[in-house]
């Protein structure tokens, strides 16, 4: 799509809203739900999730990567965490991860010298996966280690321990459109 028509139909969209949705969206935002997922284009969360406007909190980073918690380094990424749980009081966070990413397969060994500031992100001392070659399996595994490293956040802790919030590991399956969830041994189709 070139851009000139990407215009066209966000205009198109924008002006199809009903006026409505548009007075209850800018008087503030009440996500219940945190989203975080990949930046991958291919990834379209209103889609996979069926989410009307403002409902989720988005937060997308290369290979749906979540850092450690430090305040002695903090990111943009754990400041939207922190903003989503104790601002915002979310009280589901779902980590997405899907097929064909290629921030997995970089951390697998993928081609990206590159890409300096990717190597940067992805850098060792991020959480890693196991070496199963099989991408699907590699992604879920991904899943897995971005959970652990959320739920080591103290304030996500805290809240889990609480029962005020739910934190889930969902994978995304490009080519079927099938996403399954996070369970204790694998994951199971929604």
């Amino acid at each position: 799509m070139d851009f000139h028509r990407f215009v066209q139909h966000a205009r198109a969209h924008a002006a199809s809203r009903s006026r409505a949705l548009g007075r209850k969206l800018a008087a503030g935002q009440q996500p219940t739900t945190m989203f975080i997922t990949c930046a991958d284009s291919r990834i379209v969360t209103a889609a996979i999730t069926g989410a009307e406007p403002g409902s989720l909190f988005e937060l997308r980073t290369a290979g749906n990567v979540i850092p450690p918690y430090s305040l002695t380094a903090p990111t943009s990424e754990m400041a939207t965490i922190e903003f989503a749980v104790l601002q915002l009081g979310v009280s589901e966070i779902v980590v997405c991860g899907h097929s064909h990413c290629g921030a997995v397969g970089a951390l697998h060994g993928g081609g990206i010298d590159h890409l300096p500031a990717m190597r940067g992100w992805l850098r060792p001392g991020r959480p890693r996966t196991s070496s199963d070659p099989a991408m699907r399996a590699e992604g879920q595994d991904h899943v897995r280690a971005q959970l652990e490293v959320l739920l080591a956040y103290p304030f996500v802790a805290d809240k889990v321990a609480s029962g005020e919030l739910r934190v889930h590991g969902w994978f995304y399956d490009i080519e079927t459109g099938q996403v399954s969830a996070c369970a204790e041994h694998a994951f199971l189709p929604l």
